[in-house]
């Protein structure tokens, strides 16, 4: 049976993402500005990189092409949302405190789906399966940008930022770094993205998930009465340098 000073750290150890930004209106302009640079660079791209797009696909063969397929398919809308889930259902856990899963569902929900938006307005085509040495099967939709690597980008901020006050902390840097590596290589060697998508995606992302952050932490939660702080609800951690 936990103690009273064992909860408190338990709860401490995953809330990092409930603390404030102390710049967030900057937070928010480097946001949008990069979502419209993005957003009008997409339009130009074409097929700047089909070069590109068909070196990294001749990698598609053996174990590694079965390999990058099936990242593809694990990170895919469904499985990322379950993904997801259960992660925040640990943070949730593991806190005590609904408000870290919040701010960690949230955060990877806010910087991704907006990205479904504008995959949709710049209409940019996958690279042509004519003329890859090794074609995945043909997608419906367009691919600027990723969707899974902006997913991938905003679980990695996301969670580096729940265990930030954390011995976790640059553990979960370092394989976040390997995992958005991964999945940028997956998409690209599959050839199902143009490199461009993917790196633009990442881009996104590191703009994208401080502000969304930002709008659902610092200014939402606080609107929403039941997930105001509680007396005795978990509280950022402070680790002394």
């Amino acid at each position: 049976m936990s103690t009273d000073p064992e909860r408190r750290r338990r709860r401490a150890d995953v809330i990092g993402i409930l603390e404030p930004n102390p710049r967030p209106l900057s937070t928010i302009a480097i946001a949008v500005v990069a979502v419209l640079v993005l957003t009008v660079v997409g339009f130009f791209l074409s097929t700047v990189d089909l070069g590109l797009a068909k070196a990294f696909n001749t990698l598609h063969v053996g174990a590694l092409g079965a390999f990058t397929t099936a990242v593809y398919h694990v990170i895919s809308p469904v499985p990322a949302i379950a993904i997801t889930f259960v992660v925040a259902g640990i943070i949730w856990w593991r806190a005590r405190d609904v408000r870290p899963a919040l701010g960690f569902g949230m955060t990877i929900a806010i910087t991704w789906l907006p990205s479904a938006a504008v995959k949709e307005l710049v209409h940019r085509a996958r690279p042509d399966v004519a003329l890859l040495p090794h074609p995945f099967p043909v997608q419906p939709d367009p691919g600027y940008p990723s969707g899974h690597t902006v997913y991938i980008t905003a679980f990695v901020i996301a969670l580096v930022w729940v265990v930030r006050e954390t011995r976790w902390h640059q553990v979960a840097r370092v394989l976040g770094v390997v995992a958005i590596a991964v999945v940028f290589l997956s998409v690209s060697i599959d050839a199902v993205h143009y490199p461009t998508d993917a790196a633009a995606s990442i881009l996104w992302a590191v703009a994208v998930a401080p502000a969304a952050r930002v709008v659902w932490v610092d200014w939402v939660m606080p609107r929403i009465p039941v997930l105001r702080p509680r007396d005795g609800a978990a509280v950022p951690l402070r680790v002394r340098r």
